[in-house]
C-alpha cells in the first residue's frame, strides 16, 4: 500500500513546483522531500518527474498519479474533521417496528425528512423478534417493540402503550367463547402475544391461540383485517392498526370487560453511542407515541 505521507509530499511538490517551497510548506527538509519522491518512485517502479536543472516536469505516469492522488490526499487531510462531525439532521437512520407503530410513526418521520432533506429515513416493519434481531446485528439503529427485550445486549425503554382490540366482521353481533371457537383465528406475526394479553384477561378458558382453528395469516399490517372483514375469522390488533383499516365500516370492535393496553418500548444496542441524527428521530418519535 502506498504511504500517504509520500503522496502528500508528491502532490505538494507538483502544486508548488519547487523542492524548497515544498519543504517549507510541509515543515520538512529538502532532502526529506527528495527521499519521499524516491521512495514513491521505487514503490511504483516508475519515474514520476523529469529534472531540468532546478526545474522539473511530470512524466505521463506522474501526471496520472497526481490526478488520482489529489482526492486521496484531500480526503485524508479532512478525515479527522469528518470523523468528529455528528450532524443532527444529516445521514440515514434505520428504524424497525411492528406494523401498528409504523402506521402511526412513519408518516411523522416523513414530514421530518421533508423539513430536513439531508436526513434519510429507512423504516421497515417487523415483528418483535425481527426488530430484536436487527438491533442485535446492527441492521437497525433504533427499534420499537411491544414488549421489553429479553437480551442483555439490548436496552429497552418504555415510551407508551396502545389498547388492543378484538375484531370481527360486522356480522358478529354477540361475542362469547363459543363464538370465537366457531369463527377461527386470523394470525399475524405478533398475534400470539397480543391475543394472549387480551383473551387471557377476559376468557378463563383461554390458554393459547392454537386452541382456535387458524383461518388465515398475513404479515402485512394493512391486509390482516381483510379476511376478518369478510367474516373468515377474528383477530386481535392494536388500536391504530384497526383504526387505519381502509374498510373500517366492514369490521366490528368488540369491547371486552377488561381492556388491555400493550406496552411500547424503544430498543437500542446497549453501550452503543447514539449518533445525533438517531437522537433526532428518537425525539420526534417521542412526541407522537
Amino acid at each position: 500500500m502506498i504511504n500517504p505521507v509520500w503522496l502528500r509530499s508528491y502532490c505538494t511538490l507538483v502544486e508548488v513546483g519547487s523542492f524548497t517551497r515544498t519543504a517549507q510548506r510541509l515543515h520538512m527538509t529538502q532532502s526529506g522531500v527528495s527521499q519521499h519522491l524516491r521512495r514513491l518512485e521505487g514503490f511504483l517502479g516508475l519515474a514520476l518527474i523529469q529534472r531540468q536543472g532546478k526545474q522539473f516536469s511530470l512524466t505521463e505516469a506522474g501526471e496520472k498519479l497526481y490526478r488520482e492522488a489529489q482526492d486521496i490526499v484531500d480526503s485524508l487531510s479532512t478525515l479527522g474533521q469528518r470523523l468528529g462531525e455528528d450532524p443532527a439532521y444529516e445521514g440515514q437512520v434505520n428504524i424497525q417496528s411492528p406494523g401498528s407503530v409504523g402506521l402511526r410513526l412513519y408518516p411523522k418521520l416523513l414530514h421530518l425528512q421533508q423539513e430536513q432533506p439531508k436526513l434519510t429515513i429507512d423504516y421497515r416493519f417487523a415483528p418483535n423478534d425481527g426488530v430484536e434481531e436487527s438491533i442485535l446485528d446492527y441492521r437497525a439503529d433504533v427499534g420499537f417493540m411491544t414488549r421489553p427485550s429479553t437480551l442483555t445486549e439490548i436496552a429497552s425503554q418504555s415510551v407508551g402503550n396502545e389498547e388492543l382490540f378484538l375484531v370481527t366482521s360486522t356480522s358478529v353481533e354477540k361475542l362469547d367463547w363459543s363464538t370465537l371457537l366457531q369463527l377461527g383465528y386470523i394470525g399475524h406475526p405478533d398475534g400470539a402475544h397480543q391475543a394472549g394479553l387480551l383473551l387471557g384477561a377476559n376468557f378463563p378458558e383461554f390458554q393459547h391461540v392454537d386452541m382456535f382453528t387458524l383461518k388465515g395469516f398475513s404479515n402485512q399490517i394493512s391486509l390482516i383485517l381483510e379476511p376478518v372483514s369478510m367474516g373468515l375469522g377474528f383477530t386481535v390488533l392494536p388500536a391504530h392498526a384497526v383504526n387505519a383499516f381502509h374498510k373500517f365500516e366492514q369490521i366490528k370492535i368488540h369491547r371486552l370487560e377488561h381492556s388491555v393496553n400493550e406496552g411500547l418500548f424503544l430498543v437500542t444496542r446497549r453501550h452503543k453511542a447514539i449518533p445525533a441524527r438517531v437522537q433526532t428521530v428518537i425525539n420526534t418519535a417521542a412526541e407522537w407515541l
